[in-house]
């Protein structure tokens, strides 16, 4: 079975996650901000390397609960900063925050983030719209991953067994 050539054969995480989550729709807020944090802060990193630290980015970031995300503070910033379980990136943790602020206007706009981002079909459009709003961390190819990510455009590459499948599918 072939998939796409980021799917590495012999790491299960990678694999499964290119085989049950990748590409597929998300309809909460929740979901779908944990998704844009993440894909900010694997920024320079490989996608592994998140994969293999969600579950302490999760802990940390209370579920990436929105609220409770914007509500941290530099504090709690510092104290991130020397958990080694994570990506420490002060720029990227204090985006992840600044964000999740942004992201509460988002929501009272638009109702919820599925209505906001299944609107864009590229990812310079989105982050276009995300850099007006003050976004940070959230450049074009990260929107672009975003997007393919949450299967609002085609993310898996031609011949991967998936290619064509996901996108009408929910997790």
């Amino acid at each position: 079975m072939k998939r796409c050539g980021w799917a590495k054969e012999g790491d299960a995480l990678l694999l499964a996650y290119h085989d049950r989550e990748y590409g597929r729709q998300r309809k909460g807020d929740v979901a779908l901000f944990e998704k844009l944090c993440l894909e900010c802060l694997q920024a320079g990193l490989s996608w592994r390397t998140v994969l293999y630290k969600r579950d302490a980015l999760r802990e940390v970031f209370h579920g990436f609960d929105i609220s409770m995300v914007a509500d941290m503070n530099s504090a709690d910033i510092e104290r991130l900063m020397q958990d080694s379980r994570i990506i420490r990136n002060r720029r990227k943790i204090a985006a992840v925050i600044h964000n999740a602020r942004k992201i509460t206007l988002i929501i009272c706009e638009k109702h919820s983030l599925y209505d906001f981002f299944y609107t864009f079909s590229s990812g310079k459009a989105l982050f276009a719209d995300l850099k007006q709003r003050g976004f940070q961390f959230t450049g074009e190819t990260i929107c672009t991953a975003f997007l393919e990510s949450i299967g609002a455009m085609e993310g898996h590459q031609e011949g991967c067994f998936l290619h064509g499948q996901c996108m009408d599918q929910y997790i």
